[in-house]
């Protein structure tokens, strides 16, 4: 019998590794495997980070949309009146698709991440893999959106939210669940403005080479964060408000809370001020967090 010399050996020694990984986790094993070699792809991880523009791209239309309310002008300031304002442009189809495929390709990749996420302390890797289930779907529901008009049809945000929230109040203890629903919406929104106001952002993005880029993007993170975490709170507040009214009317969605906030005393003024954090938050995404994000 011949001798395996101990060059092939050491080539060998990877394979046996893998297959034995295999069969101690069966399938699971090769899922991760898969979703690992699909992560390391360079043109993934570029695509991936298209889906950050997209999301720039949306928030900095909704914010001009609400400083157009702001003035005294007209638009839905919400995601399906952000993509119909871009689908008049020229060339906004285009754009369109190229936001839907990236949003596609970093919800797919957060999708990855959840196979990946592994460490010695289980609370922190559950933790760690909600976040990135509940970023798939925050990226996948955005891409929805684009994707919608990139295959010619329309929608109505706010009709839907309605819709929604009026199906969820027929069922048993619906008006529970949806004051639930925006209870967490709320929360959410709360934790956006901490996460401007101390900062926080910064651990999402990698080492920063030039000062005009780092102060670009404490600018951008800062006004931002605490801009969408204030339209969530009134979306969420909103939401609430229709369970505790059994009113689905009440649940009119980002662009029903922006207005609201435009109807309060020197309204005009707050949710001008809303609108370019918004437009900021939209640069943070798009030129930051694209450029430096961790993935």
């Amino acid at each position: 019998i011949r001798r395996i010399s101990p060059a092939v050996h050491c080539r060998l020694r990877p394979l046996e590794d893998r297959l034995a990984t295999d069969r101690k986790h069966g399938s699971s094993g090769r899922v991760a495997r898969t979703a690992e070699r699909a992560a390391d792809s360079k043109a993934f991880e570029r695509a991936a980070r298209m889906g950050y523009v997209a999301s720039g791209v949306l928030h900095a239309l909704i914010g001009f949309i609400a400083l157009q309310i702001a003035g005294g002008g007209g638009g839905d300031a919400d995601s399906s009146g952000a993509v119909a304002a871009l689908a008049d442009q020229p060339g906004g189809i285009f754009l369109i698709w190229a936001c839907f495929l990236g949003c596609l390709a970093l919800s797919l990749f957060q999708a990855t991440r959840v196979f990946l996420d592994t460490g010695e302390d289980r609370k922190e890797v559950w933790k760690k893999r909600a976040t990135d289930a509940g970023s798939a779907v925050v990226y996948g529901a955005i891409g929805i959106s684009f994707g919608v008009f990139a295959l010619g049809g329309s929608s109505d945000s706010e009709q839907s939210h309605v819709t929604w929230t009026a199906r969820i109040l027929s069922q048993p203890a619906g008006q529970v669940l949806v004051g639930l629903t925006g209870a967490v919406i709320a929360g959410i929104g709360v934790y956006f403005i901490y996460k401007g106001a101390t900062r926080k952002f910064r651990k999402d993005l990698g080492p920063i080479p030039a000062r005009t880029w780092q102060r670009t993007a404490t600018a951008t993170g800062v006004a931002g964060f605490v801009a969408k975490g204030i339209s969530l709170l009134i979306l969420g507040g909103l939401v609430v408000a229709a369970a505790v009214t059994a009113d689905p009317e009440k649940s009119t969605g980002l662009d029903g809370a922006l207005r609201t906030l435009h109807e309060a005393p020197l309204g005009w003024l707050a949710l001008g001020a809303v609108g370019v954090g918004l437009v900021l938050y939209g640069l943070y995404m798009a030129l930051i967090r694209a450029r430096f994000g961790k993935l």
